[in-house]
């Protein structure tokens, strides 16, 4: 049998090409190019080399469309024994190579020519090139010659022709006599094979159909199916490039009585050869079934074949046609069929025919090395399509590359592949194949046999040269387990040239899907992104897997990149059997452009090889969907499906690194319950370009504990240069302790009452920072992607608190002394407050804590009380100071942080397990006019009560009273220190909000009315004086003579003569919006509670009305009514004014506490004392 036969093989000639001499094989190679490509000879193109010597045989030669078909067999062909059954069989031409260089004697060149065509004795024509080979015009046209003078011959002479079906034995006489009745029949067959290589198909035709009368009488069998055969492809040759339908079914039809007239002369070769015609013929998709029947027919065939090399061809051509029908597990197995039959040839060129047969299974088979997947790989187009058609792509694709159910198959493939490579002496393919079975069947091979292929890939390894790649990797397994994110040290931001803070909106990089700082991203197929600096050695976390039973050693292993802009560090490891081991694999980038970290390259069993990290996850998800038997990481302790997207990676250019110190040490820093302290950080620039800008701010929790930072330090230390280093100043105050981690530190001792703010919860210094504003590649854009970015650190102020002083309680004592009758009222400032000269006496002294309330008239004594506990084993010494706002006065208070701090006592020690109180003084902070919106009371809230809120001005004063509220507290101050260098505050507001809860209505809120006394001036009417509140109230009053003498003798204070008639003046304040009517009276009581005036025992007597004055007062005015008393018995008395207010407002009956509109109001002042001298 005869390889690549077809029905357009009876019209080709066959030229043998062969070398004369010695050539170079590159010169070989470029002659051999030269003449093959004349594989059609068009006959218009060899008119001018034709010659007709007599009238040619081909009456209907296609001149002008016709050609002759060549094929060149280089190096030369076997002299088939059919070439007389078939013209197309014959070596017909010789063609010889000469390279002039090489043999300059042309001499020899043209005796060895001649002796290389003595093999061809049926060659017509030998053409030996010692140039460059011209155009084969000249040897066609002289073929077709031959051709002529042959026929010719032919038909005059009567050629006798013979196969070696009739020389199998001697003739008899009635043999002998059919022979010669075949033999005009026989001739005719024969003219028409030459017609046909002539490229007269019309001619061939004619002869064909003659041979075929002639066959069918005289009963030639062979000749008659040959005769069909040829007439076949006269047919096909004549409409070619007009195939139909009713051709197909012609030649089916032929065909069909082809192969049954070589089976019934038993001639098994031509009948197979027959049916692979036909099946060449007809195939394609369409009528794939009938060609299927075909070839297996032929399969079948097989088994009667004897000789192994026409076993060998039938199966190539099997395959090879299954292959062409797209049926690849088909081809695949007739392509087995053929390396086993080279297998069965114990020789090195038989075992390379096996592996490259082998090799071309392999895809079919899904075992092919990556070496040939890489050159058979689509198109970049192909490849992007397939990547958006999704999830579903993704998995059939995946299913398409395993199927477990080939296992067993796949690994006798390789086996053999293994089998083949060792036998052919290729020590990589060999080691390509070991890898492949051991990788991915492992499962399937017993413990024995993994060592067995262990020691196959190490004797490999040994013939082979040191340093030989592989694109097949074995073991272990890789896929990449994480990259991790940069330290709060190393964060990159991204730059906004162009802002002040450059920073905002950033979001700190890392090798994870989602981070906090950023937006949240939905889509799967968005890749992380990341960013790697120049110079700066970076880690990625690989995960190896070792399934196996051996112990494996891997030489070395570093990072596979797809670009050169990374310099990779390799390390060893050891895996033991079925464990798996993550390592940390380093590297630095050298140059900026974008860079993807695609697997690993391993030196392992003598060979590199590079591990990717795609394959491996196809891999565990065809594992997942349980398609294949192969999960290493699973066998090695890990049964949960890592699935870790492979980021997309950018190189910058090198940046600033700024590296922080603690000065004193980078532990924790332990501080007393609102203790102050000074800590320096130290920021040294380890990078390679200076710091140019930079800018502090703090994040996390527990931020108000961080009271000051040395911004102005880092700014003149810009720009930080590589090397040199800053020292910022940070002021610590610490927190308070809560009560739980109270109650857990008491339950551990005394002693470790505290806790740790960890990195979560206490407060961070936040540090933007970058280098030079220059563009990447010093082009300027408008694109902020193309500066580099800046860098974010963050240091945490790590404290540990310990309980200090404790605040126990915090009471709020009051008390009213009565005020002295005097001359004048204290007038009331615009902020609700006293106005007091301070000088230096002891009477002034006692007014900074016992103040008059401006708005009663009695002296009032406010304090807050608060009880200290030192539960520590230290020693404290507090202070209590009052801050207020700056005053211009030089003879002030101490002046601190632009505020003025009254220190009231001196220092009080608490020692270790004792108590201490201490009594703060308050200052009256009453809000100098009475609204209603302070009385929209419906819930009590935070400071006693809620007020309604209906309008602006009324939210308005809702937040000035609360105002005024936090000013009280914030302005208490009680500090502490213990020792030299420990100092720090108590945290007492909330404990004073507390405390002035219940009383915030009496302390801050004005009454409705208040009432004064005061010695009246010299005046002739005893009428009421109404004045607006822009009255100089506080005039001097002219004294009389006596009251001035006596006032002149060193009388205490206050104090008036028995005996004389006193002018005397009641003040009433409106200390509301609006007007007030009232019924006005005055009474007067003795040390015994005794009413003076009335009664049959009356001690005083009175000049003008003292009871039922009708009075109205004006909105924030006062009205005054003059009165003249007469004490008759010197003693002490106190004055009370009192108000009936019949038709009270809304504001009164709310400061009332009462609901009725028709219950009159009472309103009364408080006393004021009088103390009367003299005699009786």
């Amino acid at each position: 049998m005869e390889p690549d036969v077809s029905i357009e093989g009876g019209c080709t000639i066959r030229i043998v090409v062969l070398p004369v001499g010695h050539i170079p094989g590159s010169h070989m190679r470029d002659y051999v190019s030269m003449v093959v490509r004349h594989t059609k000879v068009d006959l218009s193109s060899i008119s001018s080399f034709y010659t007709e010597h007599q009238k040619s045989p081909f009456a209907h030669q296609p001149w002008d469309t016709g050609s002759l078909r060549f094929k060149f067999l280089v190096g030369g062909a076997q002299q088939s024994p059919w070439d007389e059954f078939q013209a197309h069989r014959k070596i017909l031409g010789v063609i010889g190579l000469c390279h002039c260089p090489s043999s300059p004697d042309l001499g020899i060149v043209h005796d060895q020519f001649t002796t290389i065509c003595k093999a061809y004795p049926a060659a017509l024509i030998t053409r030996c090139f010692a140039f460059h080979p011209s155009d084969l015009q000249d040897l066609a046209a002289s073929l077709l010659m031959d051709f002529e003078s042959w026929v010719l011959r032919a038909e005059s002479a009567g050629t006798i022709l013979k196969t070696p079906l009739d020389s199998q034995a001697s003739l008899s006489s009635e043999e002998v006599i059919k022979a010669k009745k075949r033999r005009l029949g026989r001739a005719q067959k024969t003219i028409g094979d030459y017609c046909l290589l002539a490229g007269s198909p019309v001619d061939a035709n004619a002869h064909y159909s003659t041979a075929i009368e002639l066959a069918r009488l005289t009963g030639d069998q062979f000749w008659h199916a040959g005769a069909i055969e040829g007439s076949v492809c006269a047919l096909v040759i004549d409409r070619m490039g007009q195939k139909d339908q009713m051709l197909e079914e012609e030649v089916k039809y032929r065909y069909y009585e082809v192969i049954q007239l070589y089976r019934r002369v038993s001639t098994i070769s031509f009948e197979l050869e027959a049916t692979l015609k036909l099946a060449r013929f007809l195939c394609r998709r369409e009528i794939a079934k009938e060609v299927v029947e075909l070839l297996m027919s032929a399969a079948d065939g097989a088994k009667a074949l004897i000789d192994a090399s026409d076993r060998l061809v039938l199966n190539v051509e099997i395959a090879r046609l299954f292959g062409a029908l797209g049926y690849e597990r088909k081809a695949a197995f007739f392509s087995r069929q053929v390396a086993q039959l080279y297998l069965q040839q114990d020789n090195c060129w038989a075992a390379i025919s096996a592996l490259q047969v082998l090799a071309m299974t392999s895809k079919s088979y899904r075992v092919q090395s990556k070496a040939a997947m890489n050159r058979s790989r689509h198109s970049s187009d192909e490849v992007q399509s397939a990547c958006s058609d999704g999830v579903r792509s993704q998995t059939q694709s995946i299913a398409a590359l395993f199927e477990s159910q080939w296992s067993t198959l796949q690994m006798v493939v390789l086996k053999e592949i293994l089998l083949s490579a060792v036998r052919a002496g290729d020590p990589l393919a060999a080691w390509s194949a070991a890898a492949r079975l051991l990788r991915l069947h492992y499962p399937l091979i017993t413990p024995a046999g993994q060592s067995g292929l262990s020691n196959a890939l190490t004797a490999s390894a040994e013939r082979l040269p040191c340093g030989t790649r592989c694109a097949d990797p074995a073991l272990p397994f890789a896929r990449l387990y994480s990259i991790p994110s940069l330290p709060s040290q190393m964060e990159i931001v991204k730059r906004i040239p162009g802002k002040e803070d450059w920073w905002a909106g950033s979001a700190p990089s890392g090798p994870f899907i989602y981070t906090p700082f950023g937006k949240g991203d939905t889509s799967d197929d968005k890749k992380q992104e990341i960013i790697w600096i120049v110079g700066e050695p970076v880690q990625v976390l690989v995960e190896l897997a070792n399934p196996c039973t051996f112990e494996l050693s891997v030489e070395s292993i570093y990072l596979s990149v797809n670009s050169e802009n990374f310099e990779a560090f390799p390390t060893s490891v050891t895996l033991l059997p079925n464990t798996s081991q993550v390592i940390s694999l380093s590297g630095i980038p050298t140059s900026v452009g974008p860079l993807t970290v695609e697997g690993c390259i391993v030196h392992c069993f003598g060979v590199i090889t590079e591990h990717l990290f795609r394959d491996v996850d196809d891999l565990l998800l065809g594992a997942g969907q349980g398609l294949v038997l192969v999960d290493p990481f699973r066998s090695s302790g890990f049964p949960k499906l890592r699935n870790v997207p492979n980021p997309n990676i950018s190189v910058v250019p090198s940046l600033p690194l700024l590296i922080p110190h603690v000065v004193g040490g980078d532990g924790s820093t332990v501080l007393y319950e609102g203790e102050i302290r000074d800590i320096q950080i130290s920021l040294a620039n380890a990078g390679a370009v200076p710091v140019v800008e930079a800018n502090i701010s703090l994040s996390g929790k527990q931020q108000e504990n961080v009271i000051s930072i040395g911004h102005e330090m880092l700014q003149s230390a810009l720009p930080l240069q590589p090397g040199a280093s800053v020292v910022i100043p940070v002021r610590l105050q610490a927190g308070q302790l809560n009560l739980e981690l109270e109650n857990v530190g008491n339950r551990n001792g005394p002693g470790n009452v505290g806790r740790i703010f960890k990195e979560g919860n206490s407060p961070s210094l936040v540090i933007h920072y970058a280098g030079t504003l220059a563009q990447v590649g010093d082009s300027i854009q408008n694109d902020s992607c193309s500066y580099p970015p800046g860098r974010r650190l963050t240091v945490p102020l790590q404290v540990r608190v310990l309980q200090g002083l404790c605040l126990v309680q915090a009471r709020l004592l009051s008390m009213e002394i009565p005020a002295e009758i005097s001359r004048t009222l204290p007038a009331p400032s615009a902020a609700g407050q006293y106005i007091m000269d301070r000088g230096t006496t002891t009477e002034n002294i006692a007014d900074s804590l016992v103040k008059i309330d401006p708005y009663r008239g009695s002296w009032g004594l406010r304090l807050l009380e608060l009880e200290f506990r030192n539960p520590t084993e230290v020693m404290f010494e507090i202070t209590v100071c009052i801050q207020g706002n700056k005053r211009e006065d030089e003879n002030t208070e101490t002046v601190k942080d632009g505020q003025t701090v009254d220190c009231l006592y001196p220092t009080t020690r608490i020692d270790r397990d004792y108590g201490a109180r201490v009594l703060i003084p308050l200052e009256h902070f009453k809000l100098p006019v009475l609204d209603k919106s302070f009385f929209g009371m419906e819930t009590k809230g935070k400071e006693g009560f809620v007020v309604k809120i209906s309008s602006n001005a009324e939210k308005q004063t809702k937040a000035e009273l609360n105002a005024a509220i936090k000013d009280l507290t914030s302005r208490i101050k009680v500090k502490w220190q213990s020792g030299r260098n420990s100092f720090g505050e108590m945290n007492i507001k909330d404990a004073v909000q507390e405390a002035l809860q219940t009383s915030v209505m009496d302390v801050l809120l004005p009454d409705p009315l208040t009432f004064g006394f005061r010695l009246g001036r010299n005046h002739s009417s005893n009428g009421i004086t109404d004045t607006s509140q822009e009255a100089n109230l506080n005039a001097p009053i002219i004294e009389t003579e006596s009251y001035s003498d006596f006032r002149g003798k060193g009388q205490p204070k206050g104090s008036i003569l028995a005996h004389e008639l006193t002018p005397l003046e009641i003040l009433v304040r409106n200390n509301t919006k609006e007007a007030i009517r009232m019924i006005l009276s005055i009474t007067c009581r003795d040390v015994a509670g005794e009413n003076c005036f009335d009664g049959s025992k009356a001690t005083v007597l009175w000049a003008g009305v003292l009871s039922g004055i009708e009075v109205e007062v004006p909105p924030l005015g006062e009205a005054i009514h003059p009165f003249a008393v007469c004490f008759l018995v010197p003693g002490e008395y106190t004055l009370l004014g009192a108000a009936v207010i019949h038709q009270a407002n809304e504001i009164l009956r709310a400061r009332a506490r009462t609901d009725s509109a028709q219950e009159p109001i009472f309103c009364s002042g408080p006393p004021f004392r009088v103390h009367v001298i003299g005699t009786l």
